[in-house]
Formats: C-alpha cells, structure tokens, sequence
C-alpha cells in the first residue's frame, strides 16, 4: 500500500474515531500527523509543524478575544439593535444584509476571512438574539464573501486571472466573476428557504422591543416571545457607553487596519483587544476564557494533519491521478471534486493555484472549454469554505455565542459535506458541458 493511500485511510479513520467518541478531532489529527509524519513519510517535527496554521491561530484566538470583550460590554447588544432601526425591524432583511456586507468587502479587494472574520461575530450576534439560526446567518456571511470573491479587483479573482495569464489559457474575468456570484446567490436563496429565513419575515422587531435576551435558537425558528414588550436591559442595550464607544472605535480600526493597511486581521484583533482590556479590565477580563479553545484546537490539528498530506505528496498524487484519466469530461469533474473536498480541509487558492495547471493538459486539446472549466473549479474550491475546517467555516464556528458548539460544528460539518457532494457536479454541468470558451 502506498504511502499516500496510507495517509488518506488515516484521516478516514480520524473521522470515525471523532464522531463516534468524544474526541476532540484536532487532537486526533495532531496525533495522526506525528503518526503518519514520522513513520509514513518521514518527516522530523519541522517538517509536521511546518503545515502548523500560525496565522489561522491567531486569526481564530484574536478575533474571538476581541468580540469576546465587545460581547460583555454590550457593544454587540447596540450594534444588533443599530442593524434593526437599519432595516426598519425586518429581521428577515438581516441575513442578506450581511450577504451583501461581505460581498462588497472582498469584491473590493478584501481576502475573504478577514471580511468574514470582520462580520461574522456581529451577524452570528443578531443571530442568537433573534433565534435566528446560526447555520443560516453563517452560511449567508460566508457565501455573501465568496460571492464578490471573484471580482476584477478581488484577491480571488487577480490571482486566478494571473494563473490563467500564465498558463496562456483564454481566460474571461467577467465570466468568473458573475459565475461565482450566482452560485453563491443560488445557495443562500436555498439555504434561506431551508434554514428559516421564510418565517422571518413573519416578525418584526425594534431597538427598544427586544426581551434583551441572547438564547439564540439553532433551528431556524424565531421565536413567538421575541419583540414582546420592552425591558429596562433593552433600553440599557442602547446606550453608548464609554467602553461602547472605545469597542465600536476599535472594530472600525479593525477594518480599516485590515482593507485599509493590509494588516493582518488576528495580530490587529488581538492587539486592539489587550488595548480594551488595559482601560476596562472588569469587563475585559473574562473575554479571555469565552476564546474558543476547542474550536482553535480541532481546526489547527485538522489543518496540520492536511499539511503533512502536502508535505508528502499526497495531495498532488491524487490530483495527477485524476488529470491522467483519458476521458477529459470525466477528468473535468473529478478535478473539481478533489478541488472541493480538498479545500473544505487547505487554502482554495492554493488548490486552484495547483488544479488548474493539472487541468492544462486536456484543455489545450480543446475537447474543454477553457473558461468554463476554470470557472467551475474557482467555484468549486471556494464555495466549500462553509466547511468548519476551512478558514471561513472556522470563524463563523468560533464566533457563535451562546450555541451548543459541538452540535453546531456537526450542522456545519453536514452542511459543508453536503455542499461538496452536489455543488462540483451542479457547476461541472452548468459551465463545463456546454463548452463555455
């Protein structure tokens, strides 16, 4: 047996141990890294480490520090209810109000976690307040980013164009833009419908009608108690207080730092919030242990684990033996599914960085057309961000207050898998068969 096929049957067996026991999947994958690192392919400790997310780290344990402290002091509570007085109490409006959010910030070239890492804690927020369910407002954040990720003037978009440049493959920005974005639209017009969204629309609410409570509901209900009646902590969510004022100061410095400066989004985070914490250290001092350990815990064992899988070679072995396959329609879609599965685990424009030259071949006999296919493993390899081991998927997880975590990591796990099981095959059909370019 292979090494590689070795590699993959481990992170099958990873799974079966995490979901059948109470294991945190993380340390399983640590220890399956060091299993496999050492005695499958070889590696010394900086050779595991090195697939180590530092930057996701950080990422994870600064943004959910800093929302932590924005949570007990109330700042949340007055940005929920400034969002209703935005939309007229049309709780409905909210989710696609941060579909669009995030759309806006990575079409104008914001990288997609820092515009989720940036909206997420506030939507997921409304979400727990409203019971609205977090699986929706976290898959409208996530595919709202991948929506504009594709833009002309997007990170996502310049650095596939300059792929395609390079490859001297025909290449069509618009197409790949207005592609991404109507997938993206379709899902969460789905995901909408499915997850709650409809009853909505059947309640209203106002800044001084909430019950002040934060029991947010995972099934998509709103709840028939919600806008009943005021409450004096209703009214005192309304008032900006001085470390109201110092946290919404510094979530705009947290935007401006990251789109403005190309700062990085978790060492910005983590240093705005020690910032908070020196001057309000009551109510700063808990925010600490609302981190979200576990969450920080799976997804940086999981990532490590998918490192040593391209430290080893297993990755590219799998996506050669799909690009050797003679039948190209064959060949089109499989890459798009291993361009899926893989980047619900690693970096979507890493593996688009990686696919789409294995997809050269085939596509400079013509039989492919050459838009379509890129088009369709762009999309491939994003949408799936919704997965809880991606970057995207890790933040909404981590931002989600008063949740059932675990079962909220199972609702994105199925959600993601879902997403990668029927999304490839939707987009191979669509842009691939019909010979776009």
């Amino acid at each position: 047996m292979s090494a590689e096929l070795i590699s993959i049957l481990v992170l099958v067996v990873v799974f079966v141990i995490a979901t059948t026991r109470s294991i945190n999947m993380g340390a399983l994958a640590f220890a399956a890294a060091f299993g496999v690192g050492e005695l499958v392919a070889d590696l010394d400790a900086d050779g595991i480490f090195a697939g180590f997310p530092g930057d996701l780290f950080v990422v994870l344990v600064g943004v959910t520090y800093l929302f932590a402290i924005a949570r007990a002091n109330g700042t949340t509570d007055w940005l929920v209810h400034a969002s209703i007085r935005l939309v007229g109490g049309r709780i409905a409006l909210i989710p696609w109000v941060m579909f669009v959010i995030t759309g806006a910030l990575t079409a104008i070239g914001a990288v997609s976690p820092a515009a989720v890492a940036i909206v997420a804690p506030i939507a997921l927020s409304f979400a727990a307040r409203y019971g609205i369910s977090p699986l929706l407002m976290g898959a409208m954040v996530v595919h709202g980013a991948q929506g504009g990720g594709f833009s002309p003037i997007s990170i996502y978009g310049s650095i596939v164009n300059g792929i395609v440049e390079r490859e001297h493959l025909p290449g069509n920005e618009l197409f790949l833009f207005l592609a991404s974005l109507v997938a993206n639209l379709i899902i969460a017009a789905v995901v909408f419908v499915l997850f709650g969204g409809l009853k909505l629309t059947r309640h209203r609410a106002d800044d001084s009608s909430s019950n002040g409570s934060s029991n947010g509901s995972t099934d998509g209900s709103t709840g028939d108690d919600r806008g009943k009646g005021a409450s004096p902590e209703s009214h005192e969510d309304t008032r900006l207080t001085p470390p109201r004022m110092a946290t919404l100061i510094a979530l705009v410095a947290l935007v401006v730092a990251v789109l403005g400066f190309d700062l990085d989004a978790g060492l910005t985070a983590v240093t705005l919030a020690v910032v908070l914490s020196a001057f309000w250290p009551d109510t700063s001092r808990k925010a600490v242990s609302e981190i979200a350990w576990p969450t920080v815990l799976l997804i940086c064992g999981v990532i490590t684990y998918v490192g040593v899988l391209e430290e080893m070679g297993t990755i590219k072995w799998a996506g050669e033996g799909v690009g050797d396959i003679g039948v190209p329609l064959l060949a089109a879609v499989l890459l798009c599914y291993v361009g899926a599965i893989v980047s619900a685990f690693a970096s979507s424009v890493g593996i688009m960085g990686a696919l789409i030259p294995l997809a050269v071949p085939f596509l400079v006999q013509g039989e492919i057309g050459a838009v379509g296919m890129i088009a369709a493993l762009a999309v491939s390899a994003t949408v799936v961000d919704v997965s809880p081991f991606s970057t995207n998927g890790a933040l909404v997880l981590a931002a989600a207050p008063d949740v059932d975590r675990e079962r909220f990591f199972r609702q994105l796990m199925i959600y993601g898998g879902v997403i990668v099981a029927v999304v490839p095959a939707v987009v191979w059909l669509v842009l691939v068969v019909p010979g776009f370019g």
